[in-house]
């Protein structure tokens, strides 16, 4: 009896371990995915200095480039974050990489304003498909042995893929000739790579039957918790606004402070930014919600502080400490304060508040450049820069003492409790 147990034994084990291994790989496809398609959004950035000279388009043509990615990643989120619940993570992913590669080959193609913007949509449109697929295979696929990685990838994993495209496309735009057809062809390439993976990797989606049925998300806050949920939103209206000025008028920010014609500065801006969160966000991982936000507002304010310094003394080592800062400012208010929006409410109602919490930050994100860009064509891009800091600041200082506020309530009831 013993020779048939162990036999049974020896297969039961090597099935979990290729469960493992399939998991495992699922997880590394779905990660790659999630990096490769937030480093393709921020490429465009790091070229649309190289776009105002070429084609002669103004700041405010380019924050309205950036501003229709924010819009459709906005609509396909709202639209079809739930499609991958029922059709399966992986048909959406591959759906979402097929629009990738067409929106490479839009913006290789493009010669002008009319394909550039068709291309940030189509980008915009591939985007909001896959954040709810990429979100969710994520957590379904975390090893058994770090069962919170998952999240930290979901968190980290945009900023991470932000700066490694703004400083590729840096470096292309400065080296590499043709690099507003290079950069986008080696993406598509990529694209392509991750495609095969995810035609590969197995179905993590639990109650999917194959089936297409959208659903848009519902867009609603809780009565209940309206209250907290507009105290905290004020937080991420700051950190998008920031994020937006960024990678849209930053670069060019950049250049003008170092009086320098070198792109991969322009880039490395970007990329500086998106570091700094990253890191800040990997620090801060275990840390209380609330307490996180403080502290990432506190850090938005010194950041902002120091920008108006740099600003005023023309100083770019100042501009490039103050970007550091307000990158890890900006890392951890936007995950303080997104964690504490999540744990508003009760499971079934948290993907109509979390889409709230989108509709936020998307026309954070996307409002305030275009308003920037607009005003730099009138009053230059340094006094709209200082305007534009200053008001940021006056948010930051409104949603820090709100929060503070919020955080004495809820240790108050909790001591009551």
């Amino acid at each position: 009896m013993a020779e048939p147990t162990e036999t049974r034994d020896t297969g039961d084990t090597a099935s979990g371990g290729t469960a493992r291994t399939a998991r495992a790989s699922g997880f590394r496809v779905v990660g790659a995915v999630l990096v490769l398609l937030m480093l393709s959004s921020s490429v465009p950035s790091a070229l649309y200095v190289l776009y105002q000279q070429e084609w002669g388009l103004s700041s405010g043509v380019v924050t309205v480039v950036f501003a229709v990615y924010a819009v459709t990643v906005l609509a396909g989120l709202l639209l079809f974050g739930s499609l991958s619940d029922t059709l399966g993570r992986r048909p959406v992913l591959a759906a979402s990489l097929v629009l990738a590669i067409v929106s490479m080959g839009l913006f290789a193609g493009a010669g002008g304003l009319g394909l550039l913007l068709a291309a940030r949509a189509v980008q915009g449109l591939a985007v909001g498909l896959a954040t709810g697929a990429m979100g969710a295979a994520l957590l379904e696929l975390s090893p058994s042995t770090r069962p919170a990685l998952g999240a930290q990838v979901n968190s980290a994993g945009p900023t991470v893929g932000i700066g490694l495209g703004g400083l590729g496309a840096g470096l292309l735009v400065q080296y590499a000739p043709a690099p507003t057809v290079l950069s986008y062809l080696l993406l598509a390439g990529a694209f392509a790579l991750a495609l095969v993976g995810v035609a590969r990797m197995a179905e993590s989606a639990p109650g999917a039957d194959g089936r297409l049925r959208v659903v848009p998300h519902r867009i609603r806050v809780p009565a209940a918790v309206r209250r907290k949920f507009a105290v905290l939103v004020l937080t991420i209206v700051a950190v998008w606004t920031v994020g937006g000025f960024y990678l849209s008028l930053g670069p060019h920010l950049a250049l003008s402070l170092f009086r320098s014609t070198n792109y991969l500065l322009g880039g490395a801006t970007v990329a500086l930014l998106a570091g700094a969160a990253t890191a800040a966000q990997l620090l801060l991982g275990r840390t209380e919600a609330l307490r996180t936000a403080v502290l990432g507002l506190l850090g938005l304010l010194a950041g902002l502080a120091l920008v108006l310094l740099s600003l005023g003394t023309g100083s770019a080592a100042v501009f490039l400490a103050a970007t550091a800062v307000l990158g890890s400012g900006w890392g951890a208010a936007f995950l303080g304060s997104f964690r504490a929006l999540s744990a508003l409410a009760d499971p079934a109602h948290r993907g109509e508040l979390t889409a709230a919490v989108y509709v936020f930050a998307y026309l954070a994100m996307s409002v305030p450049a275009v308003l920037a860009g607009l005003l730099t064509n009138i009053h230059g891009l340094q006094r709209t820069s200082v305007g534009f800091m200053a008001a940021v600041a006056g948010v930051c200082a409104l949603a820090l003492l709100t929060t503070l506020r919020l955080a004495a309530r809820t240790r108050a009831e909790g001591s009551t409790a």
